[in-house]
């Protein structure tokens, strides 16, 4: 592998990812602090890119399977999308946030598929180089957590909103800068299917891709009881705001070590079998140690759970896919896990998190231990289920 090509979709994966770093693990505390929202609404603006991935993503697979260059369609979606996220940012209001972050995220959802659309184009040995390339995502939104952290601690520059919103859109404006000298990815020469979507549903004919994508669909919903409440949960453990966006951020390092060390070990001597449902595991440990709630030392560190959950399930659920998958309909395949986990697994995941966390709530404060055992309960049904029913498809 050229070490240009290396380089090009490393730092593509890194701002893509820190877009979404910057704000999707601190914007709750935001929400339900200074502004003073209820869970309900902290759910709703977290679900408008759960809402946009449900269809955003077929859109954005049929135009770059049929009509646009990957690339340029990535430059213009991150340029405007940057200029709504600073508009976003200083936004106090409910309406005035839902409806920018509803329209930033009808953009950005289609390239959370893209990406790696683009990534296993231009890949000669997916198993060794995709992990070697997604971990700078990782790596993205690990510096997206720890400038904000910086921002905090320094003070120095008082920023009117959001900062982590702000620091969003100046990551989109980088990156749709960045995309026009991504490698050129046209759409195919003679282009398949107009429908190729119904194709991609057709997938689910294989009971192993049907059992995959049904566990992936209720692991997402229960993943919002990490994303949602961890912020304010970490305060109240004594986390100063200051310091939570680089705290979360451990979750991240665990998910390079994972990707880069271990990942491919895995795939090459457990299968992607063990090597996905480890992934599920990973999960309701971590929610048991947040019930416990103590040791604070133990719930921090449990955070590398999500990482490791993250990689050995959904990255190594997105090489399954693209292995299991026709060639020409890949980028439909990429767009359909897209809608079950982030469109519909998150956006009732979302809801369900901000009912639970309104019925769990006495005089402003959370009751911590019963809101995270719910999801511990499902995960691990989930993980009982996929080692039940899952056995590995042959390639596509």
């Amino acid at each position: 592998m050229k070490w240009q090509l290396y380089v090009s979709l490393s730092a593509m994966m890194f701002l893509q990812f820190a877009i979404w770093g910057a704000w999707a693990p601190v914007l709750a505390s935001h929400l339900v602090g200074p502004l003073k929202m209820s869970g309900k609404r902290v759910a709703w603006i977290y679900a408008t890119l759960w809402l946009a991935c449900i269809v955003s993503p077929f859109i954005g697979g049929q135009i770059a399977d049929r009509w646009v260059a990957t690339e340029f369609f990535l430059a213009g979606v991150h340029l405007f999308g940057g200029v709504l996220l600073l508009w976003a940012a200083r936004q106090a209001k409910f309406w005035g946030l839902f409806g920018l972050m509803g329209a930033y995220s009808l953009l950005y959802a289609p390239t959370l598929a893209l990406v790696n659309s683009l990534m296993f184009t231009h890949l000669t040995d997916s198993n060794t180089w995709a992990p070697r390339v997604r971990v700078w995502g990782t790596i993205g939104w690990i510096v997206a957590g720890l400038l904000l952290a910086c921002w905090r601690r320094l003070g120095k520059w008082p920023v009117r909103g959001s900062d982590c919103l702000m620091l969003a859109g100046v990551f989109s404006l980088i990156m749709g800068v960045f995309c026009f000298f991504l490698p050129h990815t046209p759409p195919p020469t003679e282009p398949g299917n107009p429908l190729a979507f119904i194709d991609a549903f057709k997938m689910m004919g294989d009971p192993s891709f049907l059992v995959f994508l049904l566990i992936s669909f209720v692991v997402t919903t229960e993943l919002q009881f990490y994303y949602v409440p961890t912020a304010p949960f970490l305060e109240e453990l004594g986390v100063q705001h200051k310091n939570v966006s680089g705290v979360m951020t451990i979750a991240q390092f665990a998910e390079i070590a994972a990707m880069a060390f271990v990942l491919d070990w895995s795939l090459r001597h457990l299968g992607m079998r063990w090597t996905l449902a480890l992934g599920v595991i990973a999960w309701p440990a971590r929610y048991v140690i947040f019930a416990l709630m103590r040791p604070v030392w133990l719930v921090i560190t449990s955070l590398s759970l999500h990482g490791i959950g993250y990689t050995f399930f959904f990255f190594a659920g997105q090489m399954y896919v693209d292995r299991v998958a026709p060639p020409d309909i890949r980028a439909s395949a990429q767009a359909l896990i897209a809608v079950v986990t982030l469109g519909l697994g998150n956006f009732i995941g979302t809801q369900v998190t901000g009912v639970i966390m309104d019925y769990f709530r006495r005089e402003g404060k959370f009751r911590w231990r019963p809101i995270f055992l719910f999801p511990c309960v499902l995960t691990v049904l989930c993980a009982v289920a996929f080692v039940l029913f899952f056995r590995e498809s042959p390639p596509g």
